[in-house]
Order: structure tokens, then sequence, then C-alpha cells
């Protein structure tokens, strides 16, 4: 257990940031999981699903939840995925 002060407030901080980026990675997971749900399922709302994932992978890599470089490799895995199924369609 941290004695100095400033070492106690930063590892609540730290605590309280490895929950935040905990709950936005695991959003992520779950949006891409009913993209790809919709497209193999063939559901009308596929492209919407998508549109979601993608914005949740934008966001997460511009609050430095991830890497820029890992959400482009996550969008561009994620396309290619939909697109292999036939369901979704590029926005």
């Amino acid at each position: 257990m941290a004695n100095i002060k400033s070492q106690i407030k930063r590892n609540r901080q730290n605590e309280r940031r490895r929950l935040r980026n905990k709950a936005v990675r695991s959003e992520l997971k779950t949006r891409v999981k009913r993209a790809v749900q919709a497209a193999e399922g063939g559901a009308e709302d596929s492209a919407e699903a998508l549109r979601q994932a993608v914005k949740r992978i934008d966001k997460a890599a511009a609050k430095g939840t991830i890497h820029k470089n890992q959400a482009a490799n996550r969008k561009s895995r994620l396309m290619k995925r939909l697109a292999r199924a036939g369901g979704g369609s590029a926005t």
C-alpha cells in the first residue's frame, strides 16, 4: 500500500480509468458481435449495426482506450468479415 499522498491519488485514478476502459472494450466486442450476427442473419438493420460498431471503434480510438492503428485494424477485419458474410454494405 502506498504511503505517499500523490501515489494514493494516482492509484485511485488508475482504478477508475481501468474500469472505464474495461467497459468501453466490452461494449466494442458487443457491438462488433451484433454487427456480424446481423449480417450473417440477413437482418434489415445490419447496416445500422455496422455503423454503430464503427462509431464505437472510432470513439474508443479518439479517447485513447485503443490505439488508432488498432482501431483501423479492427474496422478492416470487421468489413472483410461482413463482406464474406455477404450482408454488410461498406458504409
